[in-house]
């Protein structure tokens, strides 16, 4: 009894990082484009919630937050929208959960978000480049790669923020 009492309650704690993460995505959308970022670049602060999921939960935990992301993603924008969501997505979450496993403390946070945020990207560029038949995207590199730094730190030094705030959901559902 007391392990269908453990799955619901982390079945909840997963609905709600989804939930979570998907709010953050739709304030995402709000901002408008700025000329000085690549196309299409956004701040990745629902991956704050992923990284979460990773550092408590490992892989088990944080892949359905990705998917749900993605699948906002899908609903919202379309199919396009969709498979850069989730290539993006479950590349930077397989890189969080490794930087995890192998070792937190060398990395810390914001190492970790950043190298995520830089996953992120490069998997949402193959998948441009896989959705246009092209590989001049691959221009976009340097770009991305200096915005993922940018927006890597900051997505880090907000996560070591709201850390607590996020463990107490867990507490709150008498998880591990």
């Amino acid at each position: 009894m007391k392990s269908s009492a453990s799955a619901a309650r982390r079945i909840a704690l997963t609905g709600i990082l989804g939930a979570e993460a998907i709010a953050l995505s739709a304030l995402e959308l709000m901002i408008p484009p700025l000329p000085f970022l690549p196309p299409g670049a956004k701040p990745g602060f629902a991956n704050i919630v992923t990284m979460f999921a990773a550092a408590e939960y490992g892989l088990a935990g944080a892949v359905p937050v990705t998917v749900l992301k993605a699948l906002f993603a899908l609903v919202t924008r379309g199919l396009s929208a969709f498979l850069m969501s989730i290539c993006g997505g479950l590349l930077s979450t397989a890189v969080m959960c490794l930087c995890f496993r192998l070792n937190r403390g060398a990395l810390g946070l914001v190492g970790i978000s950043v190298l995520s945020a830089a996953a992120h990207n490069l998997g949402q560029l193959g998948a441009a480049c896989l959705l246009t038949g092209t590989a001049a995207l691959y221009a976009y590199l340097p770009a991305l790669m200096l915005f993922a730094a940018g927006m890597g730190l900051v997505t880090g030094l907000i996560l070591s923020a709201i850390f607590p705030a996020l463990e107490r959901q867990k507490r709150f559902l008498k998880l591990p």
